[in-house]
């Protein structure tokens, strides 16, 4: 179920839910840029807990929706979708396009941790 395309509107929703950690209807219309009515958001939520990317609790009357995939789990396969989809799967384009970025601007230990990084995944083969 997890392999489901997201809209723009449930990834927004996702990206509020992993930076809360948890939240209300209320909690990620607050967060929302442009947030639709209420009962949009909350009906938004129902469609990404039946596509297990949601889960809730209830506190009272309120439900509490919170990222039913754990955070590094949703990093990963979102970062080997973007690898598929511009990099053709290839690592090493992705960390090129990133170091050209003028946003990027590693300094002298990012990159020496990167190169650290880097003779630890010779070493396991990687």
């Amino acid at each position: 179920m997890q392999g489901q395309k997201l809209s723009r509107r449930e990834r927004q929703i996702m990206d509020i839910l992993y930076q809360r950690g948890e939240g209300t209807v209320s909690d990620v219309m607050e967060d929302l840029s442009d947030p639709p009515s209420y009962s949009a958001v909350r009906a938004t939520l129902r469609v990404l807990e039946g596509k297990g990317h949601v889960k809730h609790r209830e506190d009272g009357p309120r439900y509490v929706y919170l990222p039913a995939v754990a955070r590094e789990r949703a990093r990963r396969d979102a970062l080997q979708h973007l690898l598929q989809t511009f990099f053709g799967g290839s690592a090493e384009q992705a960390v090129a396009a990133l170091m050209q970025m003028s946003e990027a601007d590693l300094t002298p230990g990012d990159l020496e941790r990167l190169a650290e990084r880097t003779r630890q995944a010779r070493k396991e083969g990687r």
